[in-house]
């Protein structure tokens, strides 16, 4: 499954720094073990795993090996669970705790089956129970792993109000801040809002304005530029990158699109370590979107297994492997 590591480094030890921390999202299927230690190489600082359900890690010794991989280098982690209660959550964190540095309480994942399920977005209409799962974390965990939330905004930020305290978002972040809450990530638009909509940048600064943990901003970060405006804007402690990172993983260095060395070494960062063909051929093909003509993309994104993607790339970038 995952080896444990020799020496952790907290998320709290980079916010300490001063400086804004540069963040990989958490993302379903795709911020995995290859990805993660390819984008550490790019000026990431802090790495999420993908969204892992907490009853199934568990309950389930297969869902733990296949859902997370790790190693010594591959730190500081954050694991994000979805957990429906306490339990589940604090069984599960306690069964990590000694391979991640911090244990993440997803509390913004908009799909309708996680509404249905009671997870995600539909914690943030329940502070009271995001309350009791730190609290259960934390004392399973103990101080040297964090513990976070990763939430989106309600609906009543989007308002010009006098009243700050009336507001359900700053309501929520302050009770459960009074937790012992580490840090918290916040995606600056609600469950309903589209990702073509703008990110809500004052629904940001308003929760920075309301606690005293770092906060970590999320949406739309395509640029390294795009990360230095949000953080000017917002004096949040990081910056936390997913659809752009996907398409560009080495945004963060300042680069405008993926270097064909940063594709180079996914593949054999994925060769080595061995990876999902659907994961390792869609994150190839957000990759080289921009590199691409339509005909290209067309031809390469109806490849259906490795040999033809290793083919492809040799014969038409010159992919060399080792």
């Amino acid at each position: 499954m995952f080896e444990e590591l020799g020496q952790k480094v907290s998320p709290l030890t980079l916010f300490e720094s001063k400086r804004c921390v540069n963040v990989c999202a958490p993302m379903v299927r795709y911020s995995k073990l290859p990805f993660r230690e390819l984008v550490r190489g790019y000026d990431v600082d802090l790495c999420y795993t993908p969204m892992i359900l907490s009853a199934d890690f568990a309950a389930s010794k297969y869902a733990r090996d296949s859902e997370l991989t790790t190693n010594i280098k591959d730190t500081p982690l954050v694991i994000q669970f979805a957990a429906k209660n306490s339990k589940e959550l604090s069984d599960a964190a306690e069964l990590v705790a000694k391979y991640v540095s911090g244990i993440d309480i997803n509390c913004g994942c908009p799909q309708k089956w996680a509404i249905n399920e009671g997870i995600g977005a539909r914690l943030m209409e329940k502070p009271e129970f995001v309350r009791d799962m730190v609290r259960a974390v934390k004392s399973r965990v103990g101080t040297e792993v964090t513990c976070s939330v990763k939430i989106r905004v309600h609906a009543d930020l989007r308002q010009v109000t006098k009243n700050k305290s009336l507001l359900e978002t700053v309501s929520f972040v302050q009770q459960v801040e009074s937790t012992g809450l580490d840090f918290i990530a916040v995606h600056g638009r609600t469950r309903r809002q589209r990702s073509s909509e703008p990110v809500n940048l004052d629904a940001i600064k308003l929760v920075k304005e309301t606690v005293s943990i770092p906060v970590i901003a999320n949406g739309d970060v395509f640029s390294v530029e795009d990360a230095q405006r949000i953080q000017s804007y917002t004096g949040v402690d990081g910056v936390m990158s997913a659809r752009g990172i996907l398409e560009n993983p080495a945004l963060f260095s300042g680069h405008k699109r993926t270097p064909w060395a940063c594709v180079e070494k996914f593949v054999r960062l994925s060769l080595d370590y061995g990876n999902n063909f659907f994961i390792f051929h869609h994150h190839l093909i957000y990759m080289l979107e921009k590199v691409m003509s339509n005909a290209e993309s067309k031809a390469f994104n109806t490849l259906t297994n490795t040999p033809a993607v290793l083919d492809y790339l040799e014969e038409h970038y010159g992919l060399k492997l080792y």
